[in-house]
């Protein structure tokens, strides 16, 4: 649950504009009293923006943290094996969610620690917490970008020749080019998981052809054994730590 709370904390204070911060002293709803007792109710754009921002949290935490590259090896994954609905959906976005956080976790206490304790504390205003928090999520995705991406959502944006280092680009680059690389090297990966069940499917389908059972769908006869061969070679343990070491984890 701590870390649910500090996944939540830490993205909104990353996404939420400056300006909801900025006066602590403005109040979330305003009630004004009509002549004839009636009551009027305003809510403040402080409100509007706090609202604003948590509805695009789960955004945020698919496209600025590794949960994309991991569902998308888990859906090719589960492609690959033949079984369309086991894992359900449900079952590999939680696996994604909590291994996300898993991964994401020295950065995120890095964000809790320099950041957001300090801005509870009143030590720090909102504008410096949003610009130290900023530093471990740029770091964590220009660690996972490609050079490439980059340079082309730069030359899209226009800002060719206005950057001396990586670490110049905006957010509004880097995040689209950062979920570029993701998908990229998610595929990489789905790619390489694809290649052994595929050839146990070839090697079940020319088996049945020269058995004469043309009838029998070779999916149906492959299915045992690439879970037989998934489950002996402990094939969830290989995939979770494959994924986490793809971010530098263990290293």
């Amino acid at each position: 649950m701590n870390k649910f709370l500090l996944l939540a904390a830490a993205l909104l204070l990353l996404i939420l504009p400056d300006v909801a911060w900025a006066d602590p002293g403005v109040k979330a709803l305003t009630v004004t009293t009509n002549p004839d007792g009636s009551q009027d109710y305003t809510m403040t754009l402080q409100t509007l923006a706090i609202m604003t921002a948590l509805s695009l949290i789960p955004a945020f935490i698919m496209m600025m943290t590794s949960f994309t590259r991991i569902i998308v090896v888990l859906s090719i994954l589960r492609q690959a094996i033949g079984l369309q609905q086991s894992p359900s959906n449900q079952i590999l976005i939680g696996v994604s969610l909590f291994l996300s956080m898993f991964i994401m976790a020295p950065v995120f206490e890095q964000i809790n620690e320099t950041a957001l304790q300090p801005y509870l504390d009143e030590s720090i205003t909102s504008v410096e917490a949003y610009e130290i928090a900023k530093q471990p999520m740029r770091a964590f995705m220009l660690s996972q970008t490609r050079v490439k991406d980059l340079e082309t959502f730069v030359e899209i944006g226009g800002y060719e020749g206005q950057f001396q280092s990586p670490e110049e680009v905006p957010m509004n680059v880097l995040i689209p080019a950062f979920v570029t690389s993701e998908l990229k090297t998610a595929f990489q990966i789905g790619f390489m998981l694809f290649l052994p069940f595929l050839i146990i499917d070839l090697v079940v389908a020319s088996v049945l052809m020269a058995m004469g059972m043309m009838m029998l769908s070779p999916m149906i006869v492959a299915l045992p054994f690439k879970l037989m061969l998934f489950v002996l070679v402990d094939g969830w343990n290989l995939i979770f730590g494959t994924l986490a070491s793809s971010f530098g984890m263990g290293v």
